[in-house]
């Protein structure tokens, strides 16, 4: 038995773990923050973006299994009824744009050190919880009818981490 800490199995440094272990929150609040919403809607994008997080304990991915059980030992697992803290950015479009920069960062990192397949895997995860979120509540309309289920600003976001993941 040996006390390597989980993400050196995977050849990760610490602060290498943790910008991965990190993403899927940000990619969220990110997600979430792009275009004001009410409360409820919020709600709305959180559960959606949580349940994607929670979801890929079950990925055929070690990698991604491992990165999104952390997660939830970190920020609270929905399935034991925690909640994830609320995060309100003063600057949501800078922090979009910090999140898209810690992301290319990510597919950088994981083009050097991961297993091509995790490394996709992982990459597709993070914009599946974007598309997640922004599709969990429209915008605008009245009294909850009508609207866009996906805003310009929500979409940029999502293209933009997208792109930042592909390259």
């Amino acid at each position: 038995m040996t006390d390597e800490p989980l993400y050196a199995t995977f050849g990760f440094t610490d602060a290498e773990w943790g910008l991965l272990v990190g993403l899927p929150q940000s990619v969220l609040t990110a997600a979430s923050v792009a275009t004001h919403d009410s409360a409820r809607k919020t709600r709305a994008e959180t559960a959606a973006g949580l349940d994607q997080i929670s979801d890929a304990r079950g990925s055929a991915s070690r990698l991604v299994t491992a990165i999104a059980t952390a997660v939830l030992d970190q920020t609270g697992d929905p399935d034991r009824g925690e909640e994830l803290p609320a995060i309100e950015p003063a600057d949501p479009v800078g922090y979009g744009q910090d999140v898209v920069g810690r992301a290319a960062e990510a597919s950088a990192l994981l083009a050097a050190k991961a297993d091509p397949a995790d490394a996709e895997t992982y990459k597709h995860w993070l914009v599946e919880i974007a598309e997640s979120v922004v599709g969990a509540a429209s915008s605008g309309g009245v009294l909850g009818l009508g609207g866009d289920v996906v805003t310009d600003n929500e979409r940029a976001f999502r293209d933009a981490l997208a792109k930042a993941l592909a390259d």
